[in-house]
């Protein structure tokens, strides 16, 4: 079973529904995740947020936190992870935000940076992954991967 479908199966079996606040993975989570035959019992909306504007329109992230955070930080994803949980009426909220490259990137930042927020019943837990300068496409799937790693793994762990 891949880990796409073990989280389809996950939210069915604990009657969640999840919502993807996607920047540099563009709509890559949410395409996985309806891959998978019955995603739409746990999946009705999602967004992809590429400007900060509509970041801040769509999921609420604050501009303040995007100025004193920057927008590839967990500060950030903490708050698209719980913005989209809110705004989708979801269980479970998943914020991601990076720099994919090949540009973008600084000494603090950089390429291959990517920032998650996990949001599960109004908890958030944030996690940054260092993929390196892998090419734009392999950080995308890199980061992709990832996040159905981890949703696995908080999802087994939840009751």
């Amino acid at each position: 079973m891949t880990p796409e479908e073990q989280v389809v199966e996950l939210l069915m079996n604990k009657g969640l529904h999840i919502a993807f606040a996607e920047s540099c993975t563009a709509g890559l989570c949410c395409a996985t995740l309806v891959n998978v035959c019955n995603a739409s019992a746990v999946l009705d909306v999602s967004f992809t947020t590429y400007a900060n504007e509509a970041k801040m329109e769509f999921l609420g992230v604050k501009a303040d936190t995007i100025l004193a955070n920057g927008v590839v930080s967990e500060a950030v994803a903490h708050e698209m992870a719980t913005g989209v949980a809110k705004a989708a009426k979801a269980e479970v909220g998943v914020g991601i935000t990076g720099v994919a490259g090949p540009g973008g990137g600084t000494a603090k930042k950089p390429v291959g940076m990517v920032c998650f927020g996990f949001a599960v019943n109004g908890a958030c837990t944030t996690v940054t992954k260092q993929f390196g300068d892998i090419g734009r496409q392999q950080v995308r799937q890199s980061a992709v991967a990832f996040v159905f790693e981890t949703l696995t793994e908080i999802l087994k762990n939840i009751n």
